[in-house]
C-alpha cells in the first residue's frame, strides 16, 4: 500500500506519518529529495526554492515527475508514505499507478500553523506573519501554473481528513478510527479477490 499525505504548511502532518511509520511504512518526503537536488545545485533549501523546484520538475516531466521518482524507489511487498503531495495531477497519476493507494489530507487554521512555524524554527521556514502567508497562499492554490502548487485541490480530493488544532490525543484517536476504516476496505478489496478467484 501507498499512503500519500498532503496538508498545509505546520499543519502537523508528523503525527500521522508517525503512527504510519510504527505500523512499519517506509517514509519518503519530498521536500527532503528536493532539498537534497538544491544543494546539489548550490542553491539555498529554502521553502519557496523547493517550490520553485517542484514545480520545475512537474512542467519537465508532468505532474506526477515526483511520484515516479518515488515510485523507483519502491520494492514489492513494503509499504510507503509519499510526504508530501502538492498537486492535485499528483494524486490522479497514483490513482492511475497503484493498486493500494490512500490519499490522507492534515489541515490547521493559518494562525495555528504560524504559531507552530515560529516554534519550530526550521530553517526554511519563513520568519514573518507577512512571508508566511506568501508561501501558504502560492502553496495553496497558485493561480499562474496549472503544474504548480495546488495544496487546497489536493486536499479537497482526498479519501480522508484529519484537522488538527492542536490537541494531540484527539487527533491520534481520529487518526486511528481512520486507519481502522482503511483496514476494513482493504479486507474487502481481498475477500472480493478471493471470491473472483474461486468463481
Amino acid at each position: 500500500m501507498i499512503v500519500g499525505v498532503t496538508g498545509s504548511i505546520a499543519a502537523g502532518k508528523e503525527t500521522l506519518t508517525d503512527f504510519l511509520r510504527k505500523k512499519g511504512f517506509v517514509y519518503l518526503e519530498t521536500s527532503k529529495m528536493l532539498a537534497e537536488e538544491l544543494v546539489r545545485r548550490g542553491l539555498e533549501p529554502s521553502r519557496a526554492n523547493m517550490q520553485n523546484l517542484g514545480d520545475e520538475l512537474r512542467e519537465k516531466d508532468g505532474a506526477g515527475a515526483l511520484m515516479k521518482m518515488f515510485l523507483k524507489k519502491t520494492e514489492p511487498g513494503k509499504n510507503y508514505i509519499f510526504d508530501s503531495l502538492r498537486n492535485a495531477g499528483e494524486a490522479e497519476f497514483l490513482r492511475k499507478n497503484v493498486r493500494d493507494f490512500v490519499l490522507i489530507a492534515v489541515d490547521a487554521p493559518q494562525k495555528v500553523r504560524f504559531e507552530r512555524i515560529m516554534k519550530r524554527g526550521k530553517p526554511s521556514d519563513p520568519k514573518t506573519w507577512e512571508e508566511f502567508l506568501k508561501i501558504d497562499n502560492r502553496d495553496f492554490f497558485d493561480e499562474t501554473n496549472p503544474l504548480g502548487q495546488q495544496t487546497g485541490k489536493c486536499i479537497e480530493i482526498a479519501d480522508f481528513k484529519v484537522i488538527n488544532y492542536g490537541d494531540l490525543e484527539k487527533s491520534k484517536k481520529k487518526i486511528r478510527e481512520m486507519w481502522d476504516k482503511i483496514e476494513e476496505k482493504e479486507d474487502e478489496k481481498i475477500s472480493r479477490i478471493i471470491i473472483k478467484r474461486e468463481s
